[in-house]
């Protein structure tokens, strides 16, 4: 569901933004008429997230970053594959949090991987701002 990870990377960014407060309504507003959820709860989950967020920018623990655009992913592709009509809403408000996507070309990627054991890290994605791995014992 690239929709939903479109979604989820900006409210990532809008949450590191200046702009917090006007797009945590909107996602509020789009979340309590989509899941039925209480707004305050709501907020309350993304306020959470965004502590986690930006206490995660500031020690550089990258994995947190990546663990709150997931759970936001999740939560979307939840919603729209509950109500595909709220795709809709979704784009519109993403070409409203994030008007410099509005042209981007999002599509959805299956690759398989084959040709015996992978001995190292297989990695998918779009952009790679940067990335380390440590080798395990007995890996070269």
């Amino acid at each position: 569901m690239a929709l939903a990870a479109a979604g989820a990377t900006a409210f990532v960014e809008q949450m590191a933004a200046d702009s917090w407060a006007q797009a945590r309504d909107r996602i509020v507003s789009f979340f309590s008429r989509r899941d039925g959820g209480e707004e305050g709860v709501i907020e309350g989950e993304l306020e959470t997230s965004r502590g986690e967020l930006v206490a995660a920018m500031e020690s550089g623990d990258e994995q947190t970053t990546l663990d709150v655009e997931a759970e936001w992913r999740t939560r979307l592709r939840r919603s729209l594959l509950a109500n595909p009509a709220a795709a809709t809403e979704l784009q519109e408000m993403l070409d409203e949090l994030a008007p410099d996507r509005k042209n981007q070309q999002v599509a959805d990627v299956h690759n398989t991987i084959s040709g015996g054991v992978q001995h190292g890290p297989v990695v998918q994605a779009g952009n790679v701002g940067s990335l380390s791995f440590k080798a395990h014992p007995g890996q070269g």
